[in-house]
Protein backbone atom coordinates (compact mmCIF):
# COMPACT_ATOMS: atom_id res chain seq x y z
CA UNK A 1 0.00 0.00 0.00
CA UNK A 2 2.82 2.60 1.08
CA UNK A 3 4.76 1.47 -2.57
CA UNK A 4 1.18 2.02 -4.07
CA UNK A 5 0.74 5.64 -2.88
CA UNK A 6 4.88 6.87 -3.26
CA UNK A 7 4.31 6.06 -6.91
CA UNK A 8 0.94 8.08 -6.60
CA UNK A 9 2.67 10.66 -4.90
CA UNK A 10 5.89 11.36 -7.05
CA UNK A 11 4.91 10.11 -10.20
CA UNK A 12 5.27 13.32 -13.45
CA UNK A 13 2.90 11.39 -15.92
CA UNK A 14 -0.36 11.54 -14.06
CA UNK A 15 -3.35 11.09 -16.70
CA UNK A 16 -6.81 12.59 -16.28
CA UNK A 17 -9.86 14.49 -18.41
CA UNK A 18 -7.12 17.13 -19.00
CA UNK A 19 -4.71 15.27 -20.87
CA UNK A 20 -4.31 14.34 -24.25
CA UNK A 21 -5.68 10.81 -25.18
CA UNK A 22 -5.36 11.08 -29.20
CA UNK A 23 -3.48 8.71 -30.90
CA UNK A 24 -2.05 10.87 -33.38
CA UNK A 25 -2.15 9.76 -37.08
CA UNK A 26 0.17 11.55 -39.65
CA UNK A 27 -0.35 9.97 -42.32
CA UNK A 28 -1.65 12.26 -45.15
CA UNK A 29 -3.79 11.39 -48.36
CA UNK A 30 -2.18 10.50 -51.36
CA UNK A 31 -4.25 8.61 -54.09
CA UNK A 32 -3.79 5.36 -52.98
CA UNK A 33 -2.28 3.02 -55.77
CA UNK A 34 -3.66 -0.27 -55.07
CA UNK A 35 -6.91 -1.16 -56.45
CA UNK A 36 -9.63 -2.57 -54.10
CA UNK A 37 -12.51 -4.82 -54.97
CA UNK A 38 -15.70 -5.60 -52.59
CA UNK A 39 -17.19 -8.67 -53.89
CA UNK A 40 -20.53 -9.93 -54.15
CA UNK A 41 -22.36 -7.04 -51.56
CA UNK A 42 -25.78 -6.33 -51.34
CA UNK A 43 -25.88 -2.25 -52.70
CA UNK A 44 -28.52 -0.13 -51.34
CA UNK A 45 -29.78 2.64 -53.29
CA UNK A 46 -30.19 5.22 -50.94
CA UNK A 47 -31.86 7.36 -53.31
CA UNK A 48 -34.81 5.13 -53.85
CA UNK A 49 -34.14 2.29 -51.08
CA UNK A 50 -33.90 -0.22 -53.41
CA UNK A 51 -31.06 -3.19 -53.43
CA UNK A 52 -28.79 -4.53 -56.28
CA UNK A 53 -28.15 -8.02 -54.87
CA UNK A 54 -24.61 -9.70 -55.25
CA UNK A 55 -22.75 -6.59 -57.12
CA UNK A 56 -18.95 -6.15 -56.98
CA UNK A 57 -17.20 -2.78 -56.60
CA UNK A 58 -14.23 -1.66 -58.25
CA UNK A 59 -12.46 1.40 -56.57
CA UNK A 60 -9.57 3.10 -58.16
CA UNK A 61 -7.48 6.44 -56.76
CA UNK A 62 -9.94 6.99 -54.33
CA UNK A 63 -12.70 6.70 -56.84
CA UNK A 64 -15.42 3.78 -57.44
CA UNK A 65 -14.69 3.37 -60.80
CA UNK A 66 -17.23 0.18 -61.51
CA UNK A 67 -19.99 -1.29 -60.20
CA UNK A 68 -21.56 -4.79 -61.63
CA UNK A 69 -21.54 -8.67 -61.40
CA UNK A 70 -18.70 -10.56 -61.74
CA UNK A 71 -16.12 -7.86 -61.77
CA UNK A 72 -12.23 -9.23 -62.55
CA UNK A 73 -9.57 -7.68 -60.06
CA UNK A 74 -7.03 -6.13 -61.07
CA UNK A 75 -3.55 -7.71 -60.49
CA UNK A 76 -2.69 -6.78 -56.70
CA UNK A 77 -6.00 -5.86 -55.69
CA UNK A 78 -7.12 -5.74 -52.38
CA UNK A 79 -10.49 -8.39 -52.14
CA UNK A 80 -12.79 -7.75 -49.62
CA UNK A 81 -15.68 -10.37 -49.63
CA UNK A 82 -18.88 -9.06 -48.80
CA UNK A 83 -21.01 -12.03 -50.18
CA UNK A 84 -24.24 -11.77 -47.39
CA UNK A 85 -23.34 -7.84 -46.20
CA UNK A 86 -24.85 -5.04 -47.01
CA UNK A 87 -23.39 -1.86 -48.30
CA UNK A 88 -24.02 2.04 -47.76
CA UNK A 89 -22.37 4.81 -48.75
CA UNK A 90 -20.33 6.89 -45.99
CA UNK A 91 -22.58 8.37 -43.75
CA UNK A 92 -22.53 12.29 -42.91
CA UNK A 93 -23.18 14.26 -39.98
CA UNK A 94 -24.46 17.41 -41.08
CA UNK A 95 -24.08 19.61 -37.89
CA UNK A 96 -21.31 19.03 -35.30
CA UNK A 97 -18.94 21.21 -33.38
CA UNK A 98 -15.87 20.32 -32.78
CA UNK A 99 -15.24 23.42 -29.79
CA UNK A 100 -17.38 21.26 -27.89
CA UNK A 101 -15.96 18.06 -26.75
CA UNK A 102 -20.00 16.58 -25.19
CA UNK A 103 -18.78 16.77 -21.50
CA UNK A 104 -20.50 18.87 -19.08
CA UNK A 105 -17.46 21.36 -19.25
CA UNK A 106 -17.80 22.57 -22.56
CA UNK A 107 -20.35 24.89 -22.73
CA UNK A 108 -19.57 27.32 -19.93
CA UNK A 109 -22.17 29.77 -21.10
CA UNK A 110 -24.79 26.66 -19.96
CA UNK A 111 -23.58 25.23 -17.05
CA UNK A 112 -20.47 27.39 -15.46
CA UNK A 113 -18.01 24.74 -13.51
CA UNK A 114 -14.91 26.61 -14.87
CA UNK A 115 -13.52 26.92 -11.29
CA UNK A 116 -13.00 22.91 -11.61
CA UNK A 117 -12.33 23.30 -15.45
CA UNK A 118 -10.86 25.92 -16.81
CA UNK A 119 -12.51 26.79 -20.15
CA UNK A 120 -9.50 27.19 -21.59
CA UNK A 121 -8.11 23.56 -20.46
CA UNK A 122 -11.48 22.52 -21.98
CA UNK A 123 -10.38 23.97 -25.41
CA UNK A 124 -6.62 22.21 -25.37
CA UNK A 125 -8.05 18.97 -24.43
CA UNK A 126 -10.41 19.42 -27.81
CA UNK A 127 -7.35 20.59 -29.61
CA UNK A 128 -4.81 18.03 -28.84
CA UNK A 129 -7.85 15.08 -28.95
CA UNK A 130 -9.23 16.37 -32.66
CA UNK A 131 -7.91 13.50 -34.48
CA UNK A 132 -9.81 11.00 -31.64
CA UNK A 133 -12.78 12.42 -31.96
CA UNK A 134 -12.75 12.67 -35.83
CA UNK A 135 -11.42 8.92 -35.88
CA UNK A 136 -14.69 8.02 -33.83
CA UNK A 137 -17.06 9.12 -36.52
CA UNK A 138 -15.15 7.08 -39.00
CA UNK A 139 -15.15 4.21 -36.44
CA UNK A 140 -18.96 4.44 -36.56
CA UNK A 141 -19.77 4.99 -40.71
CA UNK A 142 -19.45 8.66 -40.87
CA UNK A 143 -17.18 9.60 -43.80
CA UNK A 144 -17.66 13.14 -43.97
CA UNK A 145 -18.96 15.90 -40.90
CA UNK A 146 -20.33 19.00 -41.42
CA UNK A 147 -18.83 21.31 -38.94
CA UNK A 148 -21.31 24.48 -38.33
CA UNK A 149 -18.99 26.55 -36.82
CA UNK A 150 -16.05 27.19 -34.33
CA UNK A 151 -12.76 29.74 -33.70
CA UNK A 152 -10.72 30.44 -36.55
CA UNK A 153 -8.27 28.50 -35.38
CA UNK A 154 -9.74 25.53 -36.40
CA UNK A 155 -9.87 25.86 -40.53
CA UNK A 156 -6.04 25.33 -40.11
CA UNK A 157 -7.20 21.74 -38.51
CA UNK A 158 -9.62 21.14 -41.03
CA UNK A 159 -6.69 21.56 -43.76
CA UNK A 160 -4.63 19.13 -41.74
CA UNK A 161 -7.34 16.40 -41.05
CA UNK A 162 -8.71 16.69 -44.67
CA UNK A 163 -5.07 14.94 -45.44
CA UNK A 164 -5.82 11.62 -43.40
CA UNK A 165 -7.49 8.89 -44.24
CA UNK A 166 -8.21 8.08 -40.67
CA UNK A 167 -10.21 11.21 -41.03
CA UNK A 168 -14.00 11.74 -42.32
CA UNK A 169 -13.64 15.03 -44.67
CA UNK A 170 -14.98 18.07 -42.94
CA UNK A 171 -16.33 21.12 -44.08
CA UNK A 172 -16.07 23.86 -41.91
CA UNK A 173 -16.98 27.36 -41.37
CA UNK A 174 -15.33 29.82 -38.80
CA UNK A 175 -16.99 32.28 -35.84
CA UNK A 176 -21.13 32.15 -35.78
CA UNK A 177 -21.74 35.41 -37.46
CA UNK A 178 -24.37 36.40 -34.30
CA UNK A 179 -26.67 38.87 -33.22
CA UNK A 180 -25.55 37.82 -29.65
CA UNK A 181 -22.77 36.70 -27.49
CA UNK A 182 -22.40 34.94 -24.49
CA UNK A 183 -20.34 36.42 -21.74
CA UNK A 184 -18.64 32.66 -21.29
CA UNK A 185 -17.56 33.08 -25.31
CA UNK A 186 -15.83 36.45 -24.60
CA UNK A 187 -12.67 34.68 -25.53
CA UNK A 188 -9.94 34.87 -27.86
CA UNK A 189 -10.14 33.53 -30.83
CA UNK A 190 -14.20 32.75 -29.88
CA UNK A 191 -16.63 30.62 -31.82
CA UNK A 192 -19.45 33.16 -31.32
CA UNK A 193 -19.05 36.55 -32.21
CA UNK A 194 -21.48 39.67 -31.86
CA UNK A 195 -22.38 41.79 -34.96
CA UNK A 196 -23.55 45.25 -33.86
CA UNK A 197 -23.60 46.60 -37.25
CA UNK A 198 -24.27 45.64 -41.19
CA UNK A 199 -20.49 46.55 -41.74
CA UNK A 200 -19.44 44.35 -38.66
CA UNK A 201 -21.19 41.41 -39.33
CA UNK A 202 -19.82 41.79 -43.48
CA UNK A 203 -16.16 41.82 -41.75
CA UNK A 204 -17.05 39.08 -39.71
CA UNK A 205 -17.47 37.30 -43.34
CA UNK A 206 -14.50 38.62 -44.95
CA UNK A 207 -12.26 37.95 -42.26
CA UNK A 208 -12.83 34.10 -42.45
CA UNK A 209 -12.12 34.48 -46.42
CA UNK A 210 -8.53 34.12 -46.85
CA UNK A 211 -8.67 30.77 -44.57
CA UNK A 212 -11.25 29.63 -47.63
CA UNK A 213 -14.19 28.56 -45.03
CA UNK A 214 -16.79 26.19 -46.66
CA UNK A 215 -19.38 28.12 -45.74
CA UNK A 216 -20.69 30.73 -43.23
CA UNK A 217 -23.13 30.20 -40.24
CA UNK A 218 -25.44 33.13 -38.84
CA UNK A 219 -26.39 32.52 -35.26
CA UNK A 220 -29.84 34.26 -35.55
CA UNK A 221 -31.43 34.62 -31.75
CA UNK A 222 -34.53 37.01 -31.57
CA UNK A 223 -35.42 36.97 -27.82
CA UNK A 224 -33.67 38.33 -24.71
CA UNK A 225 -31.22 40.04 -26.37
CA UNK A 226 -32.02 43.64 -25.97
CA UNK A 227 -32.53 44.71 -29.49
CA UNK A 228 -35.81 44.87 -31.74
CA UNK A 229 -36.19 42.55 -35.18
CA UNK A 230 -35.74 45.51 -36.90
CA UNK A 231 -32.38 46.39 -35.83
CA UNK A 232 -30.72 42.93 -36.15
CA UNK A 233 -32.47 42.14 -39.38
CA UNK A 234 -30.07 44.01 -41.31
CA UNK A 235 -27.23 42.53 -39.51
CA UNK A 236 -28.30 39.14 -40.54
CA UNK A 237 -29.16 40.36 -44.37
CA UNK A 238 -25.47 41.78 -44.46
CA UNK A 239 -23.90 38.66 -43.67
CA UNK A 240 -25.93 36.82 -45.72
CA UNK A 241 -25.48 38.97 -48.65
CA UNK A 242 -21.64 39.11 -47.46
CA UNK A 243 -21.26 35.21 -48.17
CA UNK A 244 -23.34 34.94 -50.93
CA UNK A 245 -21.27 37.66 -52.62
CA UNK A 246 -18.20 35.13 -52.27
CA UNK A 247 -19.84 32.57 -53.24
CA UNK A 248 -20.74 30.96 -49.80
CA UNK A 249 -23.78 29.63 -48.68
CA UNK A 250 -25.41 29.91 -45.19
CA UNK A 251 -26.38 28.16 -42.34
CA UNK A 252 -28.40 30.07 -40.00
CA UNK A 253 -29.12 29.12 -36.97
CA UNK A 254 -32.91 29.48 -35.70
CA UNK A 255 -34.82 27.60 -32.78
CA UNK A 256 -37.78 30.28 -33.01
CA UNK A 257 -40.38 30.17 -36.14
CA UNK A 258 -40.02 33.76 -36.46
CA UNK A 259 -35.98 33.73 -36.87
CA UNK A 260 -36.55 30.96 -39.73
CA UNK A 261 -38.98 32.54 -41.78
CA UNK A 262 -36.92 35.93 -41.58
CA UNK A 263 -33.89 34.10 -42.66
CA UNK A 264 -34.90 31.99 -45.45
CA UNK A 265 -36.86 35.00 -46.78
CA UNK A 266 -33.37 36.91 -46.83
CA UNK A 267 -31.17 34.18 -48.22
CA UNK A 268 -30.42 31.66 -45.98
CA UNK A 269 -29.60 27.93 -47.48
CA UNK A 270 -29.51 25.75 -44.64
CA UNK A 271 -31.75 25.62 -41.41
CA UNK A 272 -29.69 23.88 -38.62
CA UNK A 273 -32.17 23.26 -36.23
CA UNK A 274 -36.26 23.10 -35.54
CA UNK A 275 -38.00 26.22 -34.66
CA UNK A 276 -39.05 24.90 -30.86
CA UNK A 277 -41.93 27.63 -30.46
CA UNK A 278 -44.49 26.46 -33.32
CA UNK A 279 -45.09 24.50 -35.93
CA UNK A 280 -43.59 24.66 -39.70
CA UNK A 281 -46.59 26.36 -41.02
CA UNK A 282 -47.11 26.49 -44.97
CA UNK A 283 -45.27 30.09 -45.18
CA UNK A 284 -42.10 28.52 -44.58
CA UNK A 285 -42.72 25.58 -46.43
CA UNK A 286 -43.60 27.30 -49.43
CA UNK A 287 -40.03 29.50 -48.60
CA UNK A 288 -37.96 26.81 -48.12
CA UNK A 289 -39.47 25.12 -51.15
CA UNK A 290 -38.87 28.64 -53.26
CA UNK A 291 -35.26 29.31 -52.04
CA UNK A 292 -33.75 25.13 -51.99
CA UNK A 293 -33.50 25.55 -48.33
CA UNK A 294 -31.89 22.70 -46.80
CA UNK A 295 -33.07 21.12 -42.79
CA UNK A 296 -31.26 19.91 -40.18
CA UNK A 297 -33.68 19.27 -37.36
CA UNK A 298 -30.95 18.49 -34.16
CA UNK A 299 -33.41 15.96 -32.46
CA UNK A 300 -31.46 15.02 -29.68
CA UNK A 301 -29.41 18.09 -28.86
CA UNK A 302 -31.76 19.09 -25.55
CA UNK A 303 -32.32 16.06 -23.82
CA UNK A 304 -28.17 15.45 -23.80
CA UNK A 305 -27.97 18.70 -20.84
CA UNK A 306 -30.34 17.28 -18.91
CA UNK A 307 -28.20 14.02 -18.38
CA UNK A 308 -25.55 15.44 -16.81
CA UNK A 309 -28.36 15.75 -13.52
CA UNK A 310 -30.90 13.18 -14.09
CA UNK A 311 -30.70 8.89 -14.11
CA UNK A 312 -33.38 8.89 -17.01
CA UNK A 313 -30.32 7.86 -19.56
CA UNK A 314 -29.42 4.60 -20.11
CA UNK A 315 -26.04 3.97 -21.97
CA UNK A 316 -25.42 1.68 -24.81
CA UNK A 317 -22.68 -0.67 -25.27
CA UNK A 318 -22.37 0.92 -28.47
CA UNK A 319 -21.47 4.29 -25.98
CA UNK A 320 -19.62 2.77 -23.54
CA UNK A 321 -17.15 1.04 -26.97
CA UNK A 322 -17.29 3.85 -29.24
CA UNK A 323 -17.59 7.35 -27.09
CA UNK A 324 -14.68 9.71 -26.18
CA UNK A 325 -14.27 7.14 -22.55
CA UNK A 326 -13.01 10.31 -20.92
CA UNK A 327 -15.55 13.00 -21.90
CA UNK A 328 -18.38 10.19 -21.13
CA UNK A 329 -17.33 9.85 -17.97
CA UNK A 330 -18.08 13.25 -17.34
CA UNK A 331 -21.36 12.19 -16.90
CA UNK A 332 -21.15 11.24 -13.84
CA UNK A 333 -18.68 14.23 -12.67
CA UNK A 334 -21.65 15.89 -11.06
CA UNK A 335 -21.87 13.38 -8.45
CA UNK A 336 -18.63 14.50 -6.64
CA UNK A 337 -18.27 17.97 -6.93
CA UNK A 338 -17.79 19.40 -4.25
CA UNK A 339 -20.83 21.95 -4.13
CA UNK A 340 -23.98 20.57 -2.96
CA UNK A 341 -26.32 23.27 -3.73
CA UNK A 342 -24.99 23.69 -7.28
CA UNK A 343 -25.55 19.84 -7.91
CA UNK A 344 -29.50 20.46 -6.13
CA UNK A 345 -29.75 23.76 -8.23
CA UNK A 346 -28.77 22.24 -11.62
CA UNK A 347 -30.84 19.00 -10.43
CA UNK A 348 -33.73 20.46 -9.50
CA UNK A 349 -34.20 22.35 -12.90
CA UNK A 350 -33.70 19.37 -15.05
CA UNK A 351 -36.02 17.13 -13.04
CA UNK A 352 -38.61 19.24 -12.14
CA UNK A 353 -41.94 18.59 -13.44
CA UNK A 354 -41.89 22.23 -15.71
CA UNK A 355 -38.92 21.35 -17.25
CA UNK A 356 -39.94 17.65 -18.01
CA UNK A 357 -43.36 19.06 -19.50
CA UNK A 358 -41.73 22.07 -21.78
CA UNK A 359 -38.78 19.52 -23.30
CA UNK A 360 -41.53 17.03 -24.14
CA UNK A 361 -43.54 20.02 -25.94
CA UNK A 362 -40.50 20.45 -27.71
CA UNK A 363 -39.45 16.97 -28.85
CA UNK A 364 -43.24 16.83 -30.09
CA UNK A 365 -42.94 19.99 -31.90
CA UNK A 366 -39.45 19.15 -33.69
CA UNK A 367 -41.40 15.69 -34.72
CA UNK A 368 -44.48 17.53 -35.85
CA UNK A 369 -41.98 19.79 -37.91
CA UNK A 370 -39.91 17.12 -39.47
CA UNK A 371 -42.69 15.32 -40.99
CA UNK A 372 -44.04 18.69 -42.43
CA UNK A 373 -40.92 19.27 -43.93
CA UNK A 374 -40.29 15.83 -45.33
CA UNK A 375 -43.28 15.51 -46.48
CA UNK A 376 -43.38 18.69 -48.28
CA UNK A 377 -40.34 17.85 -50.20
CA UNK A 378 -37.57 18.98 -48.70
CA UNK A 379 -34.03 18.41 -48.36
CA UNK A 380 -33.84 16.89 -44.59
CA UNK A 381 -30.27 16.12 -43.57
CA UNK A 382 -29.78 14.48 -40.52
CA UNK A 383 -27.24 16.08 -38.02
CA UNK A 384 -26.74 15.70 -34.58
CA UNK A 385 -25.08 18.98 -33.45
CA UNK A 386 -22.42 17.00 -31.46
CA UNK A 387 -20.26 18.28 -29.01
CA UNK A 388 -22.82 19.50 -27.19
CA UNK A 389 -23.04 18.24 -23.46
CA UNK A 390 -24.12 14.52 -23.72
CA UNK A 391 -24.37 14.57 -27.22
CA UNK A 392 -21.27 12.66 -28.02
CA UNK A 393 -18.77 12.60 -31.33
CA UNK A 394 -19.74 9.64 -33.34
CA UNK A 395 -22.19 7.64 -31.34
CA UNK A 396 -25.08 10.08 -31.15
CA UNK A 397 -25.43 9.85 -34.68
CA UNK A 398 -27.64 6.54 -33.99
CA UNK A 399 -29.71 8.41 -31.74
CA UNK A 400 -30.73 11.38 -33.93
CA UNK A 401 -31.81 8.69 -36.79
CA UNK A 402 -33.79 6.78 -34.22
CA UNK A 403 -35.43 10.01 -32.96
CA UNK A 404 -35.96 11.02 -36.80
CA UNK A 405 -37.35 7.34 -37.37
CA UNK A 406 -39.99 8.39 -34.31
CA UNK A 407 -41.11 11.16 -36.55
CA UNK A 408 -42.56 8.85 -39.05
CA UNK A 409 -39.62 8.82 -41.23
CA UNK A 410 -38.99 4.84 -43.04
CA UNK A 411 -35.48 3.21 -42.72
CA UNK A 412 -35.23 3.97 -46.63
CA UNK A 413 -35.44 7.77 -45.50
CA UNK A 414 -33.36 7.88 -42.63
CA UNK A 415 -30.25 6.19 -44.81
CA UNK A 416 -31.42 8.50 -47.47
CA UNK A 417 -31.38 11.66 -44.99
CA UNK A 418 -28.01 10.43 -43.50
CA UNK A 419 -26.24 9.99 -46.94
CA UNK A 420 -26.95 11.99 -50.02
CA UNK A 421 -29.10 14.61 -48.40
CA UNK A 422 -26.26 15.76 -46.32
CA UNK A 423 -24.31 16.09 -49.83
CA UNK A 424 -26.86 18.24 -51.59
CA UNK A 425 -26.69 21.02 -49.07
CA UNK A 426 -23.54 22.01 -50.35
CA UNK A 427 -23.66 20.97 -53.72
CA UNK A 428 -21.66 17.42 -53.06
CA UNK A 429 -24.17 15.17 -54.48
CA UNK A 430 -22.22 14.32 -57.67
CA UNK A 431 -18.82 13.84 -55.22
CA UNK A 432 -20.31 11.88 -52.27
CA UNK A 433 -23.85 10.24 -50.48
CA UNK A 434 -24.21 7.48 -52.70
CA UNK A 435 -22.32 4.12 -53.93
CA UNK A 436 -22.57 5.47 -58.19
CA UNK A 437 -19.42 5.09 -60.39
CA UNK A 438 -17.53 8.21 -60.41
CA UNK A 439 -18.26 9.34 -56.70
CA UNK A 440 -15.96 9.28 -53.81
CA UNK A 441 -15.05 5.69 -52.87
CA UNK A 442 -16.53 5.71 -49.17
CA UNK A 443 -18.39 2.98 -48.60
CA UNK A 444 -19.26 1.24 -45.18
CA UNK A 445 -19.79 -2.69 -45.37
CA UNK A 446 -22.61 -3.85 -42.24
CA UNK A 447 -23.25 -6.96 -41.22
CA UNK A 448 -26.96 -6.59 -40.98
CA UNK A 449 -29.86 -4.63 -43.24
CA UNK A 450 -30.25 -1.40 -42.43
CA UNK A 451 -33.49 -1.44 -44.19
CA UNK A 452 -34.99 -3.71 -41.69
CA UNK A 453 -33.56 -2.29 -38.32
CA UNK A 454 -31.35 1.13 -38.38
CA UNK A 455 -29.50 -0.68 -35.46
CA UNK A 456 -27.73 -2.15 -38.65
CA UNK A 457 -25.50 0.96 -38.57
CA UNK A 458 -23.75 0.36 -35.73
CA UNK A 459 -23.01 -3.48 -37.38
CA UNK A 460 -20.06 -2.14 -39.22
CA UNK A 461 -17.52 -4.70 -40.60
CA UNK A 462 -15.61 -2.62 -42.99
CA UNK A 463 -14.71 1.07 -43.47
CA UNK A 464 -13.36 2.13 -46.94
CA UNK A 465 -12.67 6.23 -46.72
CA UNK A 466 -11.71 7.82 -49.59
CA UNK A 467 -10.21 4.41 -50.96
CA UNK A 468 -8.47 3.28 -48.03
CA UNK A 469 -9.36 -0.09 -46.36
CA UNK A 470 -10.03 0.29 -42.18
CA UNK A 471 -11.94 -1.33 -39.81
CA UNK A 472 -13.51 -0.06 -36.28
CA UNK A 473 -10.74 -1.93 -34.29
CA UNK A 474 -8.24 -0.58 -36.24
CA UNK A 475 -9.35 2.97 -35.90
CA UNK A 476 -10.01 2.72 -31.95
CA UNK A 477 -7.44 0.35 -30.65
CA UNK A 478 -7.74 0.08 -26.70
CA UNK A 479 -5.24 1.63 -24.84
CA UNK A 480 -4.72 0.54 -21.33
CA UNK A 481 -5.79 4.07 -19.90
CA UNK A 482 -9.06 3.16 -22.42
CA UNK A 483 -9.97 0.10 -20.98
CA UNK A 484 -9.57 1.35 -17.31
CA UNK A 485 -11.61 4.37 -18.09
CA UNK A 486 -13.92 2.06 -19.89
CA UNK A 487 -14.99 -0.31 -16.80
CA UNK A 488 -14.79 2.93 -14.09
CA UNK A 489 -17.83 4.66 -16.41
CA UNK A 490 -19.53 1.27 -16.42
CA UNK A 491 -19.06 0.99 -12.89
CA UNK A 492 -20.77 4.58 -12.57
CA UNK A 493 -23.61 3.69 -14.63
CA UNK A 494 -23.98 0.41 -12.49
CA UNK A 495 -24.00 -1.47 -16.05
CA UNK A 496 -22.87 -4.68 -15.00
CA UNK A 497 -21.96 -6.44 -18.74
CA UNK A 498 -20.36 -3.27 -20.03
CA UNK A 499 -18.05 -3.03 -16.62
CA UNK A 500 -17.04 -6.90 -17.26
CA UNK A 501 -16.38 -5.96 -21.00
CA UNK A 502 -12.85 -5.00 -20.42
CA UNK A 503 -11.93 -7.80 -18.58
CA UNK A 504 -10.03 -10.87 -19.71
CA UNK A 505 -12.12 -14.33 -19.31
CA UNK A 506 -9.55 -15.47 -16.63
CA UNK A 507 -9.37 -12.22 -14.96
CA UNK A 508 -7.35 -12.51 -11.48
CA UNK A 509 -8.39 -9.75 -8.91
CA UNK A 510 -5.98 -9.50 -5.77
CA UNK A 511 -5.52 -8.09 -2.61
CA UNK A 512 -2.28 -6.48 -2.54
CA UNK A 513 0.06 -6.95 -2.99
CA UNK A 514 -0.03 -11.04 -4.17
CA UNK A 515 -3.26 -12.50 -2.18
CA UNK A 516 -5.72 -13.85 -4.39
CA UNK A 517 -9.18 -13.24 -3.98
CA UNK A 518 -10.74 -14.84 -7.18
CA UNK A 519 -10.47 -15.41 -10.37
CA UNK A 520 -12.57 -15.73 -13.95
CA UNK A 521 -14.81 -13.03 -14.85
CA UNK A 522 -18.06 -14.51 -14.09
CA UNK A 523 -16.93 -14.82 -10.52
CA UNK A 524 -16.35 -11.21 -11.11
CA UNK A 525 -20.04 -10.50 -12.21
CA UNK A 526 -21.15 -12.43 -9.20
CA UNK A 527 -19.12 -10.14 -6.85
CA UNK A 528 -20.62 -7.01 -8.71
CA UNK A 529 -23.89 -7.43 -10.18
CA UNK A 530 -25.67 -7.69 -6.36
CA UNK A 531 -23.54 -4.41 -5.39
CA UNK A 532 -24.87 -2.48 -8.50
CA UNK A 533 -28.14 -3.47 -7.51
CA UNK A 534 -28.25 -2.83 -3.42
CA UNK A 535 -25.97 0.31 -4.27
CA UNK A 536 -27.98 3.25 -6.25
CA UNK A 537 -25.38 6.32 -4.56
CA UNK A 538 -22.33 4.19 -6.06
CA UNK A 539 -20.21 6.31 -7.24
CA UNK A 540 -16.15 5.98 -7.82
CA UNK A 541 -14.31 9.09 -8.39
CA UNK A 542 -10.84 8.98 -9.97
CA UNK A 543 -8.46 11.36 -8.43
CA UNK A 544 -5.06 10.46 -10.26
CA UNK A 545 -4.09 8.09 -12.58
CA UNK A 546 -0.83 6.69 -13.66
CA UNK A 547 -0.23 4.73 -16.83
CA UNK A 548 3.65 2.85 -17.18
CA UNK A 549 3.53 0.16 -20.46
CA UNK A 550 0.59 -1.81 -19.99
CA UNK A 551 0.34 -0.98 -15.69
CA UNK A 552 -2.88 1.61 -15.07
CA UNK A 553 -2.55 2.52 -11.53
CA UNK A 554 -5.67 4.53 -10.22
CA UNK A 555 -6.26 6.44 -7.06
CA UNK A 556 -9.93 5.97 -6.11
CA UNK A 557 -12.99 7.75 -3.95
CA UNK A 558 -15.88 5.65 -3.41
CA UNK A 559 -18.89 6.55 -2.24
CA UNK A 560 -21.00 3.58 -1.47
CA UNK A 561 -23.64 5.43 0.78
CA UNK A 562 -24.80 8.70 1.76
CA UNK A 563 -24.17 8.67 5.37
CA UNK A 564 -20.50 7.04 4.92
CA UNK A 565 -17.47 8.91 4.20
CA UNK A 566 -16.11 7.29 0.63
CA UNK A 567 -13.74 4.98 0.66
CA UNK A 568 -9.97 5.78 -0.46
CA UNK A 569 -8.75 3.09 -2.62
CA UNK A 570 -6.13 2.22 -5.04
CA UNK A 571 -6.65 -0.26 -7.89
CA UNK A 572 -3.97 -0.85 -10.08
CA UNK A 573 -4.59 -3.09 -13.89
CA UNK A 574 -2.45 -5.15 -15.42
CA UNK A 575 -3.06 -5.08 -19.40
CA UNK A 576 -2.64 -8.49 -20.96
CA UNK A 577 -3.80 -8.90 -25.01
CA UNK A 578 -5.77 -5.60 -25.12
CA UNK A 579 -7.86 -7.32 -22.12
CA UNK A 580 -7.49 -6.60 -18.27
CA UNK A 581 -5.70 -9.58 -17.24
CA UNK A 582 -4.92 -8.80 -13.29
CA UNK A 583 -6.21 -6.42 -10.62
CA UNK A 584 -4.45 -5.21 -7.63
CA UNK A 585 -6.66 -3.50 -4.99
CA UNK A 586 -5.50 -1.98 -1.92
CA UNK A 587 -7.07 0.48 0.66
Amino acid sequence: MKYVLLILALSTTLIGWGQPTARDSSRAVTLPSQPVVVVGGNLIDVETGKVRENVSLLIEQGTITRIGKNLKAPAGATVIDAKGKWLIPGMIDSHIHLFQSGSIYTRPDGFNLTKYRPYETERQWLRDNMGDLLRRYLACGITTVIDVGGPMSQLPYRDRFNQQYTSPSILLTGPLVSTYQPDAFKVDDSPILKANTPEEARDIVRKQLPYKPDFIKVWFIIRGIGKSNDEMIPVVQAAIDEAHKNGLKVAIHTQELLAAKLGVKYGADFLVHSPEDGVVDDELLDLMRKNKVSYCPTMIVNRGYADFFTTDRILTTYEFNKANPYVLGTLFDIKHLPEPELRKRYTGVFTSTAYKERAARIDSLKRINLKRVWNAGINVAAGTDAGNPGTFHGTSFIDELKAMQAAGLTNADLLKSATINGARIFGKENQMGSLVEGRLANVVILKQNPLETIDALTSIETIINRGYVTTPEKLLPDTPIDLAQRQLNAYNARNIDAFLEPYADDVEIYAFPDKLQYKGKETMRKQYSGMFERTPILHCELVNRIAVGNTVIDHESVTFAADQAPVKAVAIYKIENGKIAKVYFAR
